[in-house]
């Protein structure tokens, strides 16, 4: 009897070990895929502050809280099960999903150089109603639009984290891969609506801080309310940047990968000229390199990289862009205002009434 018990104990502590062993390859492979994720993750974060611009203070949490709920359900409810499926099934067809994904960061990071260029509002600036706050129906939309360019943001960050678990370990689960996508999913979602959250209310600390007798509270409180602006120019700063950094990166690398080893055009001519241009880039930065030497060598390489990648990033940005106007399609709501002015005279009402008063 009691060598069946202890027999059964060394059973249990045998599963333990191997359960343990897994949460470690899981813990482990979740945090390399995070990693590889994080330019798009820096994207996420710089681009959500943006739809808050107008909403009144108090529903700035509500609104992050909504937009990161609807996060979590596009990564775990759409794109966990497909980007697993794929992985398993159709892995030659994730670098063409991410070259999709990499063409639109370029084209949102191009759209955003274009408002900065010509002046025109943020979509974000245009749903603020005339009194300078949201209204529910703009709050309902804007939240709608965020979690809709969240969901390419997020396919971005799995796909990316579904490569890197495939390459770690082509022989995982479909289920280890799948636990590895949800915990990618879950910390990478906390952290970015937890780094947003911090960000939009610094303000209201700052407010808080400076009601306070102590003069150091005082001016700790002053000083985060007078960066708060410039915080938020520099984060929007940083987002476009990133777009094109990492949208530019993703579609040099998914065309290197398919037309290189056992890629989907492997062999082809057009397959080596997909192959070819990352490949150029992938020798410059090793140059670079070997030309300096040590961590110097390796900076300057990385940032050779990561410059081309951007200036590649905005010029297929533009493409997109002006290609898309061409047939009508992304135009922006900033673009129609010259000619709803124009529609009527400048000493005259648009509807025809009485001009109203300057002071109005």
């Amino acid at each position: 009897m009691a060598g069946g018990l202890f027999a059964l104990l060394d059973d249990v502590a045998a599963l333990a070990r191997i359960a343990a062993a897994s949460a470690d390859d899981v813990a482990a492979a979740a945090g390399r895929a995070s990693a590889k994720a994080a330019g798009v993750v820096v994207d996420d974060t710089a681009v959500t502050p943006q739809y808050l611009h107008g909403s009144a203070a108090e529903r700035e949490l509500p609104i992050i809280k909504q937009i990161a709920i609807g996060s979590l359900r596009n990564k775990l409810l759409f794109i966990l099960p497909a980007a697993v499926l794929l992985g398993q099934f159709l892995p030659w067809l994730l670098p063409v999903i991410l070259i999709f994904g990499g063409a639109f960061l370029a084209y949102e990071g191009a759209h955003k150089v274009h408002e900065r260029l010509t002046g025109h509002a943020t979509e974000a600036e245009e749903d603020v109603s005339e009194q300078g706050e949201f209204t529910p129906e703009h709050e309902k939309a804007t939240i709608a639009n965020a979690v809709r360019t969240d969901f390419i943001l997020s396919a971005e960050i799995m796909v990316i984290a579904l490569k890197e678990v495939v390459s770690s370990d082509p022989d995982a689960s479909i289920w280890i891969r799948a636990i590895v996508l949800a915990v990618v999913a879950v910390l990478i979602t906390v952290l970015v609506y937890g780094v947003v959250a911090l960000i939009v209310k610094m303000d209201d600390v700052g407010l808080h801080l400076a009601e306070k007798e102590s003069k150091g509270s005082q001016r700790v409180g002053l000083a985060l309310v007078a960066a708060m602006p410039r915080l938020l120019a520099a984060i929007s700063f940083i987002g476009t940047l990133a777009m094109l950094w990492v949208g530019g990166h993703i579609f040099l690398v998914s065309l290197y990968e398919i037309g290189g080893h056992d890629g989907l055009l492997e062999g082809t001519g057009v397959g080596d000229a997909l192959h070819a241009p990352y490949d150029l880039l992938h020798h410059w930065e090793e140059d670079v390199h070997h030309a300096i030497g040590g961590a110097l060598g390796s900076l300057v390489g990385w940032l050779l990289n990561t410059v081309v990648s951007a200036v590649v990033g905005l010029v297929v940005g533009f493409v997109l862009l002006y290609a898309l106007r061409a047939f009508g399609i992304g135009g922006h709501h900033g673009d129609e205002h010259p000619s709803d002015h124009e529609s009527a005279p400048a000493d005259e009402p648009a509807d025809g009434g009485v001009e109203d008063s300057p002071n109005r």
